[in-house]
C-alpha cells in the first residue's frame, strides 16, 4: 500500500515559503527546521513539505524555448476569487502578467513557483 502524503516545493528559504502558503491555507506546521518544513491540514491528507535548495531557480511562466519549466504547479480553490486574490497578494504573491483563463489566477509565490487560485463560475 502507498500514499500521498506531501507534495514538496524547493526554494532557498522553507520557512518563509511555509509561512506563506500557512497564511493562504491555514495549516498548521508540523516539521520547522532550516533547510525542512512541513504544513498538514488538520483534517489530515496530502498537504506541502519545502525543502531548501540554494541554487533554486523559479520557473518562466509562461515557458518559452530554453526557460526553467515549471515542473507542476498547485490548484487552490477558493470561494471568492477576488477575496482569495487580495489574500494572496497581502501575504507575498505576485499576480503573473499571462492570465489564460477567466476564473483562473495565476499568482507566483515569494519563491517563484506558479500557483493559480480558481472558482467555479
Amino acid at each position: 500500500m502507498m500514499r500521498l502524503t506531501s507534495t514538496v516545493l524547493g526554494t532557498p528559504e522553507p520557512r518563509k515559503l511555509a509561512r506563506f502558503y500557512q497564511a493562504l491555507l491555514g495549516w498548521p506546521l508540523g516539521a520547522d527546521d532550516p533547510d525542512w518544513v512541513t504544513l498538514r491540514p488538520e483534517g489530515g491528507g496530502p498537504g506541502l513539505s519545502f525543502q531548501r535548495e540554494e541554487d533554486h531557480l523559479p520557473p518562466s511562466w509562461p515557458a518559452h524555448p530554453g526557460d526553467q519549466q515549471m515542473m507542476l504547479h498547485l490548484d487552490i480553490e477558493a470561494d471568492d476569487l477576488a477575496e482569495a486574490a487580495a489574500q494572496a497578494e497581502a501575504a507575498g504573491a505576485q499576480l503573473a502578467a499571462f492570465q489564460p483563463q477567466e476564473h483562473v489566477r495565476v499568482y507566483l509565490d515569494p519563491a517563484g513557483h506558479p500557483f493559480c487560485l480558481w472558482t467555479n463560475p
